[in-house]
């Protein structure tokens, strides 16, 4: 599922040695003595590590490492002053492989991706049952972005005691992914069994109840959170990522609210081959086809499944993940910009 993760990335660009006298290495220090944790936060050329020891230490990034990115998320190797206390500065000089990458682009014509999370196992996307109402393609959109990357997707419904979100549970659980109730009245206990040991990052638009939500996952986390002051016009109340630790192992990692997001990076059949048994089928389709069914697709062979079953439901949930991927959310950003 998704894509390899030892993809080029800046640090394979070959750059020319400048012309001055002192001469250049093509050996890098191997930094064996170097410690290795996890990035928590970033903010400004600084980056917070937890270390493997438990100790966190504010860190640079090494000057060899300047085209390599440092997200939250990443393992890193880390020397120098890994004491921790206060105004020591260490430097990351290691970035250890990624397991899993969370992408996204600024919309669906921008080439240039940007990476929200690093190593993350699961993805929680908060979405309110109302106030404002439940944004169905910002939920697909951050499905079909999971599903690329290779992380696991869990739908967090906010607000459910304020509607009934039972039809868009029904649409979400139909592409085998998990759907929890987590309004203030209901129990979270099973939300933090299922993501306890596990790195998660949260992701929603501002105003859902996402930062109250991390309140309660990680009580000690005091993240700020703001008043809706209309439908739809939460106020930005996480203004950079950050991982938090849960109490019984694992992170969670609250990121900034996400006003859209672009896919222009990812193409149909990555999607399709997340489904195996819809991937099977696709390859009796006719050459060009886009698997979004009639008219466009008259010849489809998703369509010879009965549309009552299992399985045929899941081919109308996955064809809503095609047609998002395939239209532009200009749409959608004049409606948040107007909302604003």
């Amino acid at each position: 599922m998704g894509r390899g993760f030892r993809d080029y990335d800046e640090s394979d660009v070959r750059v020319r040695p400048g012309k001055g006298s002192r001469p250049r290495s093509k050996d890098r220090p191997s930094h064996a003595d170097a410690e290795f944790g996890m990035v928590v936060s970033k903010d400004r050329g600084r980056w917070g590590v937890v270390l493997d020891s438990g100790t966190e230490v504010t860190c640079m990034r090494a000057r060899e490492l300047k085209r390599v990115s440092v997200e939250v998320g990443d393992r890193v190797g880390v020397v120098g002053d890994t004491s921790g206390q206060k105004d020591t500065l260490a430097r990351i000089v290691k970035r250890e492989d990624r397991t899993s990458v969370l992408r996204r682009t600024a919309d669906d014509t921008d080439p240039y991706e940007r990476i929200i999370v690093a190593n993350a196992e699961l993805m929680l996307i908060v979405v309110a049952a109302a106030d404002p109402p439940p944004r169905t393609g910002f939920v697909e959109r951050a499905l079909v972005a999971a599903f690329d990357g290779g992380v696991t997707p869990v739908v967090c419904m906010t607000k459910s005691d304020i509607a009934d979100p039972a039809e868009f549970q029904r649409e979400i659980e139909d592409l085998d992914v998990r759907v929890f109730e987590v309004g203030i009245e209901e129990p979270i206990d099973e939300l933090v069994s299922a993501i306890s040991g596990h790195v998660s990052a949260l992701i929603g638009h501002s105003g859902v109840g996402k930062s109250t939500l991390v309140n309660r996952i990680v009580p000690e986390a005091n993240r700020l959170t703001g008043e809706v002051s209309g439908v739809g016009k939460g106020r930005h109340t996480s203004t950079q990522s950050v991982a938090l630790p849960l109490a019984r192992g694992g992170w969670v990692i609250d990121t900034p609210g996400i006003r859209s997001f672009g896919l222009a990076h990812i193409s149909p059949d990555q999607i399709i081959d997340v489904f195996p048994e819809l991937a099977e089928a696709a390859e009796r389709c006719p050459r060009g086809c886009t698997h979004l069914g009639p008219p466009a697709d008259p010849e489809c062979a998703w369509d010879e499944i009965p549309a009552d079953s299992p399985l045929g439901r899941r081919v109308q949930a996955v064809r809503r993940l095609l047609e998002a991927l395939h239209s532009n959310n200009e749409w959608e950003l004049k409606q948040l910009d107007e909302e604003r």
